[in-house]
């Protein structure tokens, strides 16, 4: 293995012989891990916090970087950090905050699925199959033929979906299910063919569901709709009655919410922009993607308001920008637009726009006001043209980040990013804000949706003590 540096002593060579003697690194990673090392040291990364951010920014204007290989050279930089030569600012550095920035969009993501996934335009001929007794040895068998069939299925189900407009989450939740009812179908029932729409198949399926998976009653519904919509939208069937009716038990789950200083707790524990994207989303309730895909155009410093775009149910709304956010959002946004530039003159620059964007606005993708608030670390192709460009951040990443801080906080509750909006609502209303105005800045199309926050301020017989304190 060749190191850069030739002392024995130098702290360069020691992370050279730390690095062969650890076992949980392979031999394989070993040459990689000490070559990004290299990189950083001869890119003189090791002066400061500052100059380590403008070589990681660099590389992930490579072209030809893989995501897995930047988080590489983060953990192999980080791995350096361990030795006790290693200078004192790389103890406290954000080194998984930075690895999560460049997690990239796979093809399936919810923000490129609509064009990563294309669907035909002739739909097969019905044939219903015929189901045979359920046998479990056969749910682990594929049958023959089963891929292509499946496909066709899905293909069918897509194509329906897309007519209607219905939202991305939406398809990915049917497709999911019908999915599974497919191979349900060719594998346990023996089906040759998925054309046409079995009723028995359908009431078969859901009770497996039941009876075997004991999936919850709020499941059930789930697949419940998602077959209904199968049979109606896709098979034209009128009228779809499966003789299965999934439980009506049990209300809805009251949200969790976190108190104000548990709020800023969690807080103190995260690294920008984890922490400015967390501090948007509780002081405006923009649900996760909401936040991920705001575009800098969004932002109105003069009006103090964010536009929200397409949002859930493809609907729009206006929400006030907190002003004291406003100093880190502007110098988190200089420092964006300096990055942006350089983007633009090693002949990058780019943004992710849809194609029908890119037709009515051939050059917004390379223009600062659409490039994304909270953009990855590295550019990532398109996943259909190949055209390079950088996306928003990864929403696994963001909520990696909120568990690891959850935990380091010491906060024994189930929080995830959807806990911030559900404790803007609480906070907001606790303060004296009418139940109206918290409905429109949420985005729910009934009153009867925010209502819930109120069981969460005070629910029935919260004020009475506990026989534990009573003399």
């Amino acid at each position: 293995m060749n190191s850069f540096l030739d002392e024995p002593d130098d702290p360069w060579n020691v992370f050279v012989t730390v690095l062969a003697t650890d076992a949980s690194v392979t031999e394989k990673a070993r040459p990689h891990l000490d070559r990004w090392v290299s990189r950083w040291h001869q890119a003189g990364g090791e002066e400061s916090a500052t100059a380590t951010m403008e070589f990681f920014q660099e590389l992930g204007r490579s072209p030809t970087l893989q995501d897995w290989q930047f988080r590489q050279a983060v953990q192999a930089v980080e791995r350096f950090s361990r030795l006790p030569s290693a200078p004192e600012w790389m103890r406290d550095f954000d080194w998984p905050g930075l690895a999560d920035q460049a997690v990239a969009l796979g093809r399936e993501h919810r923000t490129l699925l609509r064009e990563s996934v294309s669907v035909s335009i002739v739909a097969p001929d019905s044939e219903t199959p015929e189901s045979p007794d359920a046998i479990h040895q056969r749910d682990r068998i594929p049958a023959p033929g089963e891929a292509g069939k499946i496909e066709e299925e899905i293909d069918r189900l897509r194509r329906a979906i897309r007519e209607q407009n219905l939202a991305v989450a939406t398809e990915q939740t049917y497709v999911g299910w019908v999915r599974r009812f497919a191979r349900f179908r060719l594998r346990r029932l023996r089906a040759e063919h998925l054309e046409g729409f079995d009723f028995g198949a359908a009431t078969s399926y859901l009770r497996y569901l039941a009876l075997e998976r004991r999936v919850s009653p709020a499941t059930q519904r789930q697949a419940l709709n998602a077959i209904v919509y199968l049979a109606k939208a896709v098979y034209r069937v009128e009228e779809v009655n499966l003789g299965f009716t999934p439980s009506q038990n049990g209300s809805r789950r009251p949200p969790v919410v976190l108190t104000k200083a548990e709020v800023r707790a969690i807080f103190d524990h995260l690294e920008d922009p984890w922490k400015l994207l967390c501090e948007l989303i509780y002081g405006t309730g923009l649900r996760q993607m909401e936040a991920l895909r705001l575009r800098v155009k969004d932002l109105d410093f003069g009006q103090g308001t964010i536009a929200v775009h397409d949002g859930k149910g493809g609907k729009h709304r206006v929400v006030p920008l907190p002003r004291s956010l406003e100093p880190r959002l502007t110098a988190h946004l200089n420092a964006l637009h300096e990055r942006h530039r350089r983007d633009l003159d090693s002949g990058f620059g780019e943004v992710h726009l849809t194609e029908s964007l890119r037709r009515k606005y051939p050059n917004a993708a390379r223009e600062w006001p659409w490039q994304y608030v909270f953009p990855a670390a590295g550019l990532c192709p398109h996943p259909r043209t190949g055209r390079l460009a950088r996306h928003h951040l990864h929403e696994s990443s963001l909520q990696r980040q909120i568990k690891s801080s959850v935990r380091s906080a010491g906060i024994p509750k189930k929080a995830s990013c959807h806990t911030f909006r559900h404790s803007f609502a609480t906070h907001l209303l606790e303060g004296g804000i009418d139940i109206r105005t918290v409905q429109s800045l949420l985005g729910h199309a009934e009153v009867s949706t925010t209502m819930i926050y109120l069981h969460v301020m005070k629910r029935p017989g919260a004020g009475a003590p506990s026989p534990l304190d009573l003399p």
